[in-house]
């Protein structure tokens, strides 16, 4: 060790001078250490550490979460955030990575990556794939570490989600003493229609948000709006939504269908009601043409100002923000039904089942949900938060534009009767999907009548659920 070098100097020069000594030298004091002796032994007594201090101090954790932005707005505002939980969190490194858009292979991607080790983490799943990735394994039930977490209420989410969230299905359970928390919810959100003013007004059509508000806003309404502005030219449309469960959903609820019976053991595509819904859905596209071409992207379009109404949840409002025309938002028209047929949209973050680092891992799902979290993404747009808190909605109609930032609320109001998303736990929502997508395209297309999906989807789309 370092410092018993200054004894061991000392003692070389003592000994020295007992063998001069011995041998008949003359006696005489012992030579004092030079000058370089005594700095090193001095140096080595007093600077080198105690074996204690020298321990290397414990390296943060490395963790990864991953969420599905909808466009590169998005992915700054959840870079943004995790820089900064970086900086809050003690003992952790963060790495953000975007997933892919939206679709089903975001999903997919996870649950391979899962399988081989190589998942993030943390990371953002929609509600309706909770139940696969849970009996399958691939998600860490957090029951006990919320548990023993100070202060943690689960009761401070929407019941929607959290009904499906603290579901056993090994007791088909849910609430607080069920044994199960799968995640916690990120956000909430509902559809409306993102509105160009521009093309509206020079269209001379009706204001939307005027009839919205005297009561008027229904499918005759919005069919209305949508021939008008498709009329000031060829490359301009009336409507547009994207090729995936939720736009084309909306048609079926709000003419009093949907996907499944009540209690979600059963396909329902094929009751009247559903396929009134899907056929009013197939006239804006094969009669009318009032609408962007059925799986292309419309929100490029939109942004570009060539799409009057484009259908998306409040996740897209990042993008929005950028364009250079005016724009807004209204709720959905209302149907048949009464209702706009809105969904209440959420996701969770759910932590891997391979995770090395579970602890740490439940600490950054706490925090990507805070109150404080969740105010940072409402306000850079991106979505509403998941916390039941009326200061929480109060705060969220401040953050604009759009300037009618109500429509998104008056989607979550129980007067709306929003269908909450939810997985199949009597049945693969995938699966479901896989057999609903493509039957839905080729109606929208123009492959397939409306007759002929009634007359076979629910014998294909039944095989899906636990008999």
């Amino acid at each position: 060790m370092k410092h018993n070098l200054f004894w061991k100097v000392i003692s070389l020069l003592v000994v020295t001078s007992f063998i001069l000594v011995a041998c008949g030298t003359p006696a005489t004091e012992a030579p004092a250490p030079t000058e370089a002796a005594t700095e090193a032994a001095t140096e080595a007594a007093t600077v080198a550490p105690t074996e204690a201090a020298t321990e290397a101090p414990m390296s943060d954790v490395p963790l990864r979460w991953r969420t599905r932005p909808d466009n590169q707005e998005e992915i700054d505002v959840y870079s943004k955030i995790s820089t900064e939980l970086d900086a809050e969190i003690d003992g952790v490194s963060l790495t953000y990575e975007p997933g892919g858009t939206e679709g089903a292979n975001y999903q997919d991607q996870l649950r391979s990556e899962v399988a081989a080790g190589t998942a993030p983490d943390v990371f953002w799943i929609p509600g309706t794939d909770v139940a696969d990735f849970a009996t399958r394994g691939l998600i860490l039930n957090v029951s006990d570490l919320a548990a023993s977490t100070e202060g943690f209420d689960a009761n401070a989410f929407y019941p929607g989600p959290m009904y499906h969230l603290t579901y056993n299905p090994e007791t088909a359970a849910s609430g607080a003493e069920s044994g199960a928390l799968w995640g916690l919810p990120r956000d909430v959100s509902t559809f409306a229609l993102y509105l160009n003013m521009d093309l509206i007004n020079e269209a001379g059509a009706p204001d939307p948000r005027e009839l919205a508000a005297n009561g008027e806003w229904d499918w005759d309404a919005f069919l209305d709006v949508a021939q008008k502005t498709r009329a000031l030219g060829t490359d301009v449309y009336g409507y547009g939504a994207s090729a995936w469960w939720g736009p084309y959903g909306v048609w079926l609820n709000a003419s009093g269908g949907g996907f499944f019976t009540a209690d979600r053991t059963a396909c329902a595509l094929n009751t009247p009601e559903s396929l009134a819904g899907l056929d009013f859905q197939r006239s804006l596209y094969q009669d009318f043409d009032v609408a962007t071409p059925y799986g292309e992207d419309p929100e490029p379009t939109f942004r570009a100002g060539k799409v009057a109404m484009f259908q998306n949840g409040r996740w897209a409002t990042p993008g929005i923000r950028t364009v250079d025309f005016e724009w807004d938002v209204v709720e959905l028209p209302k149907g048949p039904n009464g209702t706009p047929g809105n969904w209440l949209f959420w996701g969770a973050y759910v932590i891997n089942a391979k995770t090395e680092h579970p602890e740490e891992a439940w600490k950054l799902v706490q925090a990507l949900t805070t109150a404080q979290t969740q105010g940072k993404v409402a306000a850079l747009g991106a979505n509403i938060p998941s916390r039941v808190s009326q200061e929480a909605l109060d705060s969220f109609l401040t953050f604009t534009p759009p300037a009618n930032n109500q429509a998104f609320l008056n989607g979550i109001a129980d007067a709306a009767m929003p269908t909450a998303e939810g997985p199949l736990w009597a049945g693969s929502w995938p699966e479901f999907d896989k057999i609903m997508g493509p039957a839905i395209q080729a109606v929208l297309t123009g492959g397939m009548t409306v007759e002929d999906f009634g007359t076979t989807i629910c014998d294909e789309a039944n095989k899906v659920f636990v008999k």
